[in-house]
């Protein structure tokens, strides 16, 4: 076989397998729409009231709505003491969880405690002279984590007062309050289910517990507010490569989807209009790659954005026609599926079902086609499609996926093109990939405790700043 013969073929094999990764890509996104509905539903259960069950019940008295306790005894030895848990675990899909208890009486001796306790924690207790405890005192102000011995921590609590407890799970941090102000923070080095816990220890000692019923004295959403400004820092704070500049990289990214509008605009913002200067390979940059047919992939875009299907493949067979010349490859069949969303969605569906009948019928038998050709049929079968399980396919976003597409497979064209992974992505969503990946990596170390990271919230976030 000829050098040239075995290039080619290299080359159909790496255009197929960029089809079939946006193939995959517009079918991924519908199942992350789906998985993205189902986590806004699916909450977890918080704590809403104490456990009169689990508790050291013969020192204390809940009150009828399991959200105030007192210490009724004369305590007489360190095994006295009144502990009770929440019903439920603190959840930990969040960035924080948090309760407070507002002191009624600080009884006799003022030895009241908050803190959080694991479930096996013995219910005789202070939070924190246990292992997997964690608890801050009101009667010496001290912490203590896990044996008698406290540590200095904050002041004193008695009557009146008003103390939370929380934990910061994008930090691991265990955060103390008291009368709306933070009072420390301290390494949580518990694992596992941790209860919100109380106790109490001298006769009359009461208090009320808010586990979010009402509105807590302490600022929770100012202080989530402050925490996503510092992880936001901290994700500002990574550096990229000495010889690549921020402006550079949103060039890359202009270029490698064809904005070529949008990239003049920027270069006159930003005063470079300047002819495009090669990087260096090691930089991850190459515009020599990613400014090839920058005009046509700007038209094409334009076209399936507009939902010019026709059109698009008119252009196509004219300029890149061997992208087309395969009637089953994964982009012609992406561009199918998109003439017949468009009839659909302007309510031609006697157009419609003919032009299923003729371009789409072919593709029902392959296996890897069947299940979104399925999805484009289901639209006929709606009134509102847009509102249907397949009403995705309706959205600007599919019409975007089918331009990738394109973008990719012309790229790909390109004879100096030195990788064909480089088709599927920029330069700056290559780092925003690697960005994901190292956040979702430090939240599988935590246990898959803290908020799920959600890269969009990052970027919104970041213009709001």
């Amino acid at each position: 076989m000829s050098e040239s013969n075995g290039n080619s073929r290299r080359r159909n094999v790496e255009d197929q397998d960029l089809g079939l990764y946006f193939l995959e890509a517009c079918r991924g996104r519908e199942m992350k729409e789906k998985e993205e509905e189902e986590e806004e539903e699916e909450e977890e259960e918080a704590p809403r009231e104490l456990n009169t069950i689990n508790s050291s019940g013969g020192f204390v008295v809940v009150s009828t709505d399991k959200l105030s306790v007192k210490y009724t005894s004369v305590n007489l030895h360190g095994h006295d003491v009144g502990v009770i848990q929440a019903n439920k675990p603190a959840p930990t899909k969040r960035l924080m969880y948090y309760f407070e208890i507002h002191v009624k009486d600080a009884g006799v001796k003022g030895q009241i405690a908050i803190g959080f306790t694991c479930e096996t924690f013995k219910m005789r207790r202070q939070p924190g002279w246990e292992a997997n405890s964690c608890g801050y005192h009101g009667d010496d102000g001290l912490l203590y984590r896990g044996h008698c011995k406290g540590e200095a921590f904050g002041p004193t609590y008695t009557s009146g007062d008003v103390v939370g407890a929380g934990i910061n799970y994008a930090a691991q941090e265990f955060f103390f309050t008291k009368n709306g102000q933070v009072v420390g923070s301290v390494y949580k080095d518990m694992k596992g289910p941790l209860f919100p816990t109380i106790a109490v220890h001298s006769q009359n000692e009461e208090v009320h517990v808010n586990f979010g019923q009402k509105p807590f004295t302490f600022d929770l959403k100012e202080f989530e507010a402050q925490e996503r400004m510092k992880q936001q820092l901290k994700i500002e704070e990574i550096s990229v490569p000495p010889n690549v500049s921020y402006g550079r990289i949103v060039r890359s990214y202009l270029l490698h989807y064809g904005y070529e509008d949008t990239l003049n605009s920027f270069d006159v913002a930003s005063k470079s209009t300047v002819p495009p200067i090669y990087i260096a390979q090691e930089s991850g940059i190459d515009e020599q790659e990613i400014t090839y047919a920058l005009n046509h992939r700007k038209t094409l875009r334009q076209l399936i954005r507009n939902g010019d299907i026709d059109v698009a493949f008119g252009k196509l067979r004219e300029w890149y026609p061997q992208i087309v010349e395969d009637n089953i490859s994964a982009t012609c069949f992406l561009l199918h599926c998109q003439k017949f969303i468009e009839l659909v969605r302007v309510g031609a569906l006697e157009e419609a079902v003919k032009y299923g009948r003729i371009e789409l019928s072919s593709f029902y038998d392959l296996p890897v086609f069947k299940d979104l050709v399925q999805d484009c049929v289901a639209l006929l079968a709606y009134e509102r499609p847009l509102e249907s399980s397949v009403g995705y396919l309706l959205k600007d976003s599919q019409r975007e996926v089918v331009a990738d597409t394109v973008n990719a497979m012309i790229l790909s064209t390109n004879p100096n093109m030195k990788d064909s992974k480089h088709c599927l992505h920029s330069y700056l969503e290559r780092l925003l990939r690697q960005l994901t990946a190292c956040c979702l990596e430090r939240r599988s170390l935590n246990g898959e405790q803290g908020e799920a990271f959600q890269l969009q919230r990052v970027l919104s976030s970041s213009r709001r700043g």
